[in-house]
């Protein structure tokens, strides 16, 4: 008897547990009437489905003319065009570099190459991968570290540490001697092809390793490789230059690179601090990205995680001394790619689609929301009179015909919602914040979410 009963019980319970978690037909009749059809919903529904949520939830109320003066403004001239490739990091690092150029050579119209540098990018990242499956060979498999290895053999995205590491190894060249491809301009495809093939030799390098092959002997294997690679970079980008002759002067790009885009002692690497902000971590923490470089004898990703006031006062710290800064934001959230304005109240969202978005800056990182996903160069900020930021200004590396004439203007809002890390030299740093650098770094995996290369 007291069986049955238990029984009647759990089945009962297991009924009401199925009604409470699943879309059940009395469910579905509850969510149904949140639709009411009437003559204003469905004159939305109707807009909605024509033309689209971006252009439905424009604020008329904030499409005025914008303020487009800054007080405070690094003057730059020609727009790069990373195209369809994820080379915005690289852009950003370069056009930094170039605007350094450009004042010692007196000239108004230089680029430097970006096809040169990614050539030697591409060929670290596969180094960087193929080694990471040898030190890994005694790992199973599946294990996270291997796993994420070959789901990651290498992408077009990075990170300013790559800029700092690959033009400090390789130096750099003018545009007009190694210029951009159809590969380079458009870099899926071809990434594709050469990921694979990674991928192949990662595991065969794992094999040899199962069948008794000393780390010695993968070396070797692993150079051979190499070779296939550098071949396969060739052919998509061209052969990089050892030297060059530009203006009349024969260079190597090291050369170049240290005569036109450094001071003399300048370290891109010691003399410059990566900042955040990440509401969703510990402020005033140093923090390390395990396997998060481009080149395997290079450096990880390391910064200083700071309260966005803070970051802020060290930005404009640069700008004031002409120096620009390495930006990186989420570049789509607000944004108007019309007018390049990225301003909170540009599309009202919420009023179109009758309901509200409410998440804070930590909230959309702890949910997946939000993260870094485009490099960008800040180059200006317009003050108020009590000396803080009203508006931000950077140049974009999406040509000359996006946005405001391929810059994008920032309200202070924007700004300190979406915006997540600057690269600033140190001497704009407070003592407080370099006396941060003195801690042991906290250690990150390389799969962690936020830590995504920007493209």
């Amino acid at each position: 008897m007291k069986k049955g009963i238990i029984s009647t019980i759990i089945m009962f319970s297991c009924a009401l547990v199925g009604a409470q978690t699943s879309i059940t037909p009395q469910v579905l009749k509850q969510l149904e009437v949140s639709y009411t059809g009437t003559p204003a919903e469905k004159a939305l529904r109707n807009a909605i489905s024509n033309v689209g949520i971006a252009k439905m939830a424009i604020n008329q109320e904030n499409a005025g003319a914008k303020d487009k003066h800054f007080g405070i403004e690094i003057k730059n001239t020609g727009i790069t065009d990373q195209k369809s490739s994820g080379r915005c990091w690289l852009f950003t690092g370069l056009n930094v570099l170039r605007g350094r150029a450009m004042k010692k050579l007196g000239t108004k119209d230089f680029v430097l190459s970006q096809c040169y540098l990614f050539f030697y990018d591409q060929l670290e990242k596969s180094n960087l991968f193929l080694q990471g499956i040898i030190d890994t060979r005694e790992q199973p498999v599946d294990s996270e570290m291997v796993r994420w290895l070959f789901q990651h053999p290498l992408s077009d995205g990075g990170t300013y540490t790559g800029v700092a590491d690959l033009a400090t190894k390789y130096g750099v060249i003018p545009a007009d001697i190694m210029p951009e491809t159809y590969v380079s301009n458009s870099t899926s495809e071809f990434c594709g092809h050469l990921k694979r093939k990674l991928r192949e030799f990662g595991i065969t390098l794992r094999e040899k390793s199962e069948a008794g092959m000393s780390e010695k002997q993968l070396q070797t294997l692993k150079v051979e490789q190499l070779g296939t690679v550098y071949k396969m970079l060739v052919m998509a980008y061209g052969v990089p230059p050892t030297q060059f002759t530009w203006n009349d002067k024969t260079y190597t790009p090291l050369e170049f690179f240290k005569a036109y885009c450094i001071e003399d002692g300048e370290d891109l690497n010691k003399d410059y601090v990566m900042l955040m902000n990440d509401p969703s971590r510990p402020y005033n923490k140093v923090y390390e990205i395990d396997y998060d470089r481009h080149v395997y004898d290079g450096h990880n990703w390391l910064y200083v995680n700071l309260p966005i006031e803070e970051v802020e006062s060290i930005a404009i710290a640069s700008l004031k001394d002409s120096s620009q800064i390495y930006f990186s934001c989420d570049v789509n959230k607000f944004l108007d790619r019309t007018t390049g304005i990225a301003d909170l109240k540009n599309f009202d969202y919420g009023s179109l689609l009758g309901t509200t978005f409410g998440m804070n800056k930590k909230q959309r990182i702890q949910t997946f929301d939000s993260g870094s996903t485009h490099a960008m160069t800040l180059m200006a900020v317009d003050l108020d009179g009590e000396g803080k930021a009203k508006k931000w200004k950077v140049e974009n590396s999406w040509g000359s015909s996006s946005g405001a004439n391929g810059y994008i203007i920032m309200t202070d809002e924007w700004f300190r919602e979406y915006m997540f890390r600057i690269v600033a030299n140190r001497k704009y740093c407070p003592a407080s914040v370099l006396n941060l650098l003195k801690q042991k770094p906290v250690r990150l995996p390389a799969w962690d979410p936020m830590f995504s290369e920007e493209d």
